[in-house]
């Protein structure tokens, strides 16, 4: 695995990331792209911030939907909170002493959750994720760019160069690193077994895979675009209970990549 990757980004800000830099994006795609995803997981709202979805298991938190676990079982999918709430605490957000100390959702289960929408705990998480967004989007961005040698250990080997071209074309304009962030919170890495229907994913790596060629950077949006499509679409026809009535949303999701911002 190489030690540092280095990508240009949108006005020429050059970043760079590995065990001898942090990683940054520039303060104003960061706010451009964390309103892109507050719009797409919680449709702009204050309310959106702080969510539990019918049939889940956990806590879906912040402009990205962050999973957050209670004590207990874990689902198949990654958990991300603990590490934002790390990430706000190291870049001087007021982040509240009863979060910094959590260990798990201090709510067990989607009806306590609920019922404790007004208490002062959740106006304050609340508070706290509506008043960062950039620096969640600054997170998101980190965590999508990190999972690169993921996704690479995880492609078959012929594909790999390929792949890692795309992904490097893409990460290039700002409009490409909003595709990679807010698929990587859309529908993952693509790396995790358990994420198959009859051995397909559908991830990041997976539309990685669909793209033809290796597009311009201005052009990768739109290859994007059309492979998050092909990707979902194969997705739906594949999957053992009807997923159908999703088909509008997710392709609308699609059809953003291909606008930039």
């Amino acid at each position: 695995m190489r030690r540092r990757i280095l990508i240009s980004l949108l006005l020429g800000t050059a970043i760079s990331w590995g065990r001898e830099a942090p990683f940054r994006i520039p303060p104003a795609t960061a706010a451009k792209i964390g309103q892109r995803l507050w719009k797409n997981e919680c449709a702009g709202t204050i309310e959106g911030l702080t969510s539990w979805n019918t049939g889940e298991a956990f806590a879906s938190l912040g402009i990205g939907h962050f999973i957050w676990y209670p004590r207990g079982p874990r689902g198949p999918y990654e958990e991300s909170f603990p590490a934002l709430v790390a990430h706000l605490a190291n870049r001087g957000a007021p982040v509240p002493e009863w979060l910094r100390r959590a260990p798990f959702c201090p709510w067990p289960d989607r009806a306590s959750f609920l019922s404790a929408r007004n208490s002062p705990e959740m106006k304050e998480l609340r508070g706290l994720l509506a008043g960062t967004v950039p620096l969640q989007a600054e997170f998101a961005a980190e965590r999508s760019v990190r999972s690169l040698p993921k996704i690479l250990a995880a492609a078959p080997r012929q594909e790999r160069a390929a792949i890692e071209a795309r992904f490097l074309s893409l990460s290039q304009t700002g409009g490409g690193l909003y595709c990679l962030m807010d698929y990587v919170n859309f529908k993952g890495e693509g790396t995790n077994p358990a994420e198959r229907y009859k051995g397909q994913g559908w991830g990041l790596l997976q539309v990685l895979q669909a793209i033809d060629g290796v597009p311009r950077p201005d052009d990768a949006p739109a290859a994007f675009s059309v492979a998050a499509r092909r990707t979902l679409g194969r997705r739906i026809e594949l999957a053992p209970k009807p997923e159908g009535q999703w088909r509008a949303g997710w392709f609308s999701r699609c059809d953003s990549y291909a606008r930039g911002l």
